[in-house]
């Protein structure tokens, strides 16, 4: 069986945001076991996981891919969004637009340190849509 769900996160700030409960919340019963595929429907922000613990994590994740890609490259072309608009598309694609985590007795089967995290690229992003696919 296939259940599919759509999940608008709420604006937030750039930064790497730890969303796990807000998509665990909105999630449908999962199964004894199965499959969850997490898809963010946007280019400028991405999922990963990672440590659910210390934020000072999320903190070097920016600081990491601000380095990596920095803003205000002259050599970039795509720039009538914004200084920020550019380096966004490039950190999606370094880091993907989706997660596919094992569901284990109902539950995502997630190590007691990983979270997911929302990758906001954008200073002012929006609202993301994310399509929650359950495989069982």
């Amino acid at each position: 069986m296939i259940q599919q769900v759509n999940i608008t996160l709420p604006e937030l700030g750039r930064g790497f945001h730890l969303v796990t409960s807000y998509i665990n919340s909105e999630l449908p019963e999962l199964p004894e076991a199965g499959l969850v595929n997490i898809f963010i429907q946007h280019t400028s922000a991405a999922l990963t996981l990672n440590e659910n613990a210390d934020p000072s994590v999320r903190d070097d994740f920016e600081t990491i891919f601000n380095k990596l890609v920095r803003e205000n490259d002259p050599d970039y072309t795509h720039t009538l969004e914004g200084s920020d608009d550019m380096p966004a598309h490039a950190k999606g694609s370094i880091l993907g637009a989706s997660l596919t985590i094992p569901v284990a007795k109902h539950r995502l089967a997630l190590g007691m340190w990983q979270g997911i995290y929302l990758c906001e690229f954008r200073n002012y992003g929006g609202p993301r849509r994310l399509v929650v696919t359950v495989y069982s």
